[in-house]
């Protein structure tokens, strides 16, 4: 090279450019040749930037090379693929349910699914299905480039699933597959697609994928939904039940017109189907115009292994199964393959079973009342305190008898009183709005805290004014029993369920402070939102299931704990545990004292109250009755420190759905929480907790004050009562006992105290089993009539705190039978004067009873928004 030639060289490549060029120039002149690299990069000559970037020879290489390596990939997997032949594939998988103990308690899915030829299959089925859910099946290629790219990317922004379009994508979905929506399960598919898309004839596919689709109701195949839904074969479909049969295949859970809440969108579904099939040439308008009704499934026929409670316990574990693990579905289910271990003890069931029986055989005649003893439910639960585990369910006479509902996982049975003690433990536990402690919080206070309980009575929210009806006038709230007792503490009020004083603390706490409360001890918050702005809120509107208000209960028997109620402990898929099963954590709901003083207040209502019957079990028992409007629901939820129960019983027509009054079953003008449902939780709990020892409730620690509502009398202080959870037994009672002896009741015309009634007081309630000096004690006036209101008033019914302000006497009047001849004076304003008491012989009030929320002749109470039950209230006429 020559001088000038070096220079530009130079320039151009710098000097590694220059060297190479002098180098040239040595080679040229006899020195050795620069040694030449395989892959240049960085490149050779080049400098800064430039020299870091790939020449596009070099992008050219790269790209070769990745599309060489997918190529060869994707050759890879495809020949690896190997497709087994449909009969390996739909092999029957049982699924095994175990009890408690670990034995075998039924195995489920061996009989339903059957491969059939595609000849045995309808064309109308065939056709349908094709129009539904791919009309170009016969001519595509097996693949959706879109729909999978669309899904992929959906999937990869973390957005909606969504599945495969083409019937070959969904064989190999259904056949190959699982029903989960992940990136690695779609790449899968896409190989499994080109390979049987490759290997099968168009009608070979068709015959997989209606072998292997799942229709609900168990049956997976043509064969075995034609069987299931239609009682034929699938050969003998006709159009209009292969159009229903089509729809199914986009989510039997939600087409299957045979549950209620479907029937809608199965039908419009249906109706789309059809007339797809019309525009894809798939049939004829003739032939369509045909299907003018909609083709109704049979009554499903359970397997014979279903029947009893067995069927109800394989769905409760079902349900929680799929719950608690997304990943499974139904579908999965049906398909088998499951070990699943559930919490249910053989024992107990049989019991709560027999219980069940034994009542209903010695209450029911329905060839002697067959108006009034037919259509009788009954759904109970059992559940362990501080565990959760469901050890026992009742879920009706079984689906061998048409019974297809699981009555203690109902949804739609309102819980009457049973809900009153959720509102006293929010009052325990955050205060009510009408008095501030110390610090100006709201005030808590306890069960010696006095209300009014008169019937008829107007309720005020804590600011003082009145809550008013639907009418716009003020709101009365019924007791079941009409007349005035006066001020009660919250104890007696529980103990003879009177609804007036627990319509008023619920507006002193707030309802939605008592639906906090509720949620937290167990209570789904979805079933009671609706109600909880009502004014009958507190008297069990809402409707619970047995299931969970078993668990709430077990909350105040475990001190406030609340343990999630579960029915499996274990679940094995392929051999393999499923993690996320077993008992959770408790969470403290309530504080430990205010769990432990409802408990003591329950024990009183099961001792002395409306829960009497359950004292022939022998220990200790707490728990609450439970009855609503128009007699439509009884219900009964007790405990022991060890298991607590609750059962519900109703009447319905199964065909309509309707709810029918409990009034004249068995031969009774009404039936209560403290009879039949009491009976059969007192004779279930005998037999469950034969070997366990007899343990007694925690004794409960003060909590609160006694905070009496407005306008109580000044001058009657309540006197605290011994706690009812200090005996270590229930006291003998005689099972063939009535309901408790309520205090005797002033009857008067229907009106309320210092609103439209002369100028009268309200008489007291006279003694109470849980008084130490009832009715004036030993040195009082003369107990009821003495000390009592004759005597002068007093909350007490004269006893410690008689005489009254207008007992003649003060406290002294009542305590040493003063007082006999009333002051003329009375009492004004809100509380009212009160005419001379009229002995009467008292109406147990169990429950609630039939009349609460009713607002009386001038006033309509607050509509809850909704009801999933036909009646409202607890025993509560909600007044339109």
């Amino acid at each position: 090279m020559t001088r000038a030639e070096m220079r530009k060289a130079a320039q151009k490549g710098g000097r590694r450019g220059a060297e190479t060029a002098a180098g040239g120039a040595a080679a040229g002149r006899g020195g050795a040749p620069g040694k030449k690299r395989f892959i240049d990069y960085p490149r050779f000559g080049k400098q800064g930037v430039r020299r870091w970037l790939p020449s596009w020879r070099q992008w050219l290489s790269a790209v070769l090379l990745v599309a060489a390596v997918c190529v060869g990939a994707v050759f890879y997997v495809y020949q690896s693929t190997k497709i087994p032949p449909l009969n390996a594939l739909v092999n029957d998988q049982n699924n095994i349910y175990y009890w408690a103990d670990g034995t075998e308690m039924v195995r489920k899915g061996e009989t339903n699914r059957q491969i059939v030829e595609l000849g045995d299959i309808s064309p109308n089925l065939q056709n349908a299905v094709i129009a539904a859910e791919n009309e170009t099946f016969r001519t595509d290629s097996g693949i959706d480039p879109k729909g999978m790219l669309r899904a992929v990317v959906n999937m990869a922004k973390g957005g909606e699933t969504q599945g495969a379009s083409t019937i070959t994508q969904q064989y190999v979905k259904n056949a190959y597959l699982t029903q989960e929506q992940t990136l690695s399960r779609k790449v899968k598919e896409f190989f499994i697609t080109l390979k049987v898309n490759q290997e099968y004839e168009k009608p070979d596919i068709l015959k997989g994928y209606l072998n292997t689709s799942w229709f609900g109701r168990g049956a997976t195949g043509a064969q075995a939904a034609a069987q299931a839904y239609y009682g034929v074969n699938a050969k003998d479909l006709d159009l209009c039940q292969s159009a229903m049969l089509a729809g199914l295949l986009k989510g039997a859970s939600y087409y299957d017109p045979t549950i209620k809440a479907n029937q809608a969108r199965a039908e419009e579904r249906w109706k789309w189907i059809l007339d797809r099939m019309v525009e894809t040439k798939n049939t004829t308008a003739e032939e369509r115009a045909k299907c003018a009704a909609f083709p109704a499934p049979i009554k499903q026929v359970p397997s014979a292994n279903m029947n009893g409670q067995i069927s109800y316990m394989v769905e409760t574990a079902n349900k929680y199964v799929m719950v608690k693990d997304p990943t499974i579905d139904q579908r999965a289910i049906d398909k088998g393959g499951f070990k699943i271990y559930t919490t249910f003890q053989k024992d107990k069931v049989e019991a709560l079973k027999k219980a069940v029986d034994e009542v209903k055989a010695e209450t029911l005649n329905v060839q002697k009342r067959p108006n009034n003893d037919n259509f009788v439910q009954f759904g109970a639960s059992s559940i362990v305190p501080g565990d959760g585990a469901i050890v026992a369910i009742y879920g009706g006479e079984g689906v061998e008898n048409g019974n297809f509902g699981n009555n203690a996982d109902a949804q739609g049975v309102q819980v009457g009183s049973t809900f009153k003690p959720f509102v006293l433990a929010t009052a325990m536990q955050t205060g009510v709005l009408t008095a501030t402690d110390d610090k100006g919080k709201p005030k808590r206070i306890n069960a010696d805290s006095r209300y009014l309980s008169d019937d008829l009575s107007e309720i005020r929210k804590p600011d003082g004014s009145l809550v008013l009806g639907d009418d716009g006038k003020p709101y009365r709230q019924k007791n079941e029993e009409k007349g005035k007792r006066g001020y009660v503490s919250l104890r007696m009020a529980m103990q003879y369920s009177y609804n007036v004083p627990f319509v008023q603390l619920n507006q002193d706490v707030g309802g939605q402070a008592v639906m906090q409360t509720a949620e937290a001890l167990g209570i789904r918050k979805e079933s009671i939102e609706k109600e909880s702005k009502t004014a009958t809120f507190p008297l069990g509107v809402s409707a619970v299931s047995p299931i969970r208000m078993a668990d709430a209960y077990a909350t105040f028997a475990a001190s406030g704990k609340q343990a999630e109620p579960y029915s499996v402990a274990k679940v094995l898929v392929d051999g393999k545990e499923r993690p996320g099963f077993g008992k959770h954590e408790t969470k403290q709901a309530v504080e430990a004292v205010v769990a432990d003083n409802i408990t003591d207040v329950l024990v009183n209502v099961a001792q002395n109250g409306t829960g009497k019957k359950t004292n022939t079990l022998g220990r200790p028992v707490a728990g609450k009755t439970g009855t609503t409007d128009e007699n439509k629901s009884a219900w009964w939820v007790g405990y022991t420190p060890q298991l607590a129960t609750s059962v519900a019983m109703w009447r319905e027509d199964p065909n309509v759905h309707e709810r029918l009054s409990l009034n004249g079953t068995g031969g009774k003008d009404s039936v209560h929480g403290g009879d039949v449902p009491a009976d059969v939780f007192t004779r279930y709990m005998k037999a469950a907790l034969a070997n366990e020892k007899k343990l007694n409730f925690p004794t409960p620690q003060p909590v609160g004050s006694q905070v009496d509502s407005s306008g109580a009398p000044s001058t009657a202080s309540a006197v605290p009562t011994p706690t009812a959870t200090e005996s270590v037994t229930a006291p003998p009672v005689d099972p063939n006992a009535g309901q408790p002896t309520q205090p005797p009741v002033t009857q008067g015309p229907a009106c309320v105290p210092g609103v439209d009634c002369p100028g009268t007081v309200p008489t007291q309630p006279g003694p109470t089993k849980t008084n130490p000096n009832p009715g004036g004690g030993t040195t009082g006036g003369g107990g009821t009539t003495g000390g009592g209101a004759t005597g002068g008033g007093g909350t007490t019914g004269g006893g410690t705190t008689g005489g009254g302000a207008t007992g003649g006497g003060g406290t002294t009047g009542g305590t040493t039978g003063g007082g006999t001849t009333p002051s003329p004076s009375c009492l004004l304003g809100p509380i009212g004067c009160s005419t001379p008491t009229q002995p009467a012989t008292p109406t147990p009030d169990p429950g609630g009873g039939a009349g609460g929320a009713t607002g009386g002749p001038t006033s309509k109470p607050p509509k809850p928004s909704t009801s999933p039950s036909p009646g409202s209230g607890n025993g509560n006429t909600v007044v339109p």
